[in-house]
């Protein structure tokens, strides 16, 4: 069976996208694209350039004028996304990027801006994308759809172990309450509001380790049943 070129992963905040996106696409010797991680750039930026989450058309100019290109680096080949020619993946998993993303997320404008970005990184194939509207809206035509699913709980604990480990602190109900806040900005907002693409394969990651729900993907984008290896 041939593989699939285009991987779109949806799901909402903290149920593993991105590291589960990046094994799948380290495995499949594919480049790997975080979109939160683009919303979060800007959202970082704006925060930096005192824009509130409020003034919509600052918002939307600021992203209009945002760069963003997809880099590799490290033995590893490890993809990181450079906004306005600098990597700030370290700046944008703070707590007060983490409370405010949603807001400009919902902006349309912001949303319109990147998704071109996005889709320009696609054109070249070979690339697993993840985010919260990639097989609905960024990638429609992706030959592999996956949303992946776990309880609020699971995703809050995921969450607050991931701030941990960073030195962050953090309170658990806090964490789960900004979460549930966000899932419900994610699922109610007008433009790309979270959900499953109609030919998504759901995947329930309740229990499952990052490895385990990789293998899985990676079986599917190899035309095999998810219970197989890959």
């Amino acid at each position: 069976a041939s593989k699939a070129l285009l991987i779109a992963i949806d799901g909402p905040v903290a149920v593993g996208k991105s590291t589960v996106g990046r094994m799948v696409a380290s495995r499949l010797g594919y480049r790997f694209v975080d979109t939160g991680t683009m919303y979060r750039a800007l959202t970082w930026k704006a925060i930096q350039q005192k824009i509130p989450f409020d003034d919509e058309a600052a918002l939307s100019h600021m992203s209009a004028n945002t760069t963003f290109q997809l880099t590799t680096s490290g033995s590893n080949g490890q993809n990181n996304i450079l906004m306005d020619g600098q990597d700030v993946g370290r700046q944008v998993r703070t707590a007060p990027v983490e409370k405010s993303v949603s807001l400009v997320s919902k902006v349309p404008e912001v949303r319109e801006s990147l998704v071109r970005h996005q889709r320009r990184i696609a054109q070249e194939g070979r690339v697993v994308m993840a985010g919260r509207d990639i097989g609905t809206v960024v990638l429609p035509q992706a030959e592999l759809k996956i949303f992946l699913a776990a309880s609020p709980l699971e995703r809050a604990r995921r969450r607050y172990q991931e701030l941990l480990d960073q030195s962050q602190k953090v309170n658990f109900e806090e964490v789960l309450s900004d979460l549930q806040s966000r899932d419900d900005m994610d699922i109610h907002r007008q433009v790309s509001p979270l959900k499953p693409a109609t030919d998504a394969y759901i995947l329930d990651t309740e229990g499952l380790t990052a490895e385990q729900v990789a293998n899985k993907i990676c079986a599917l984008a190899l035309g095999k049943s998810p219970s197989e290896t890959c």
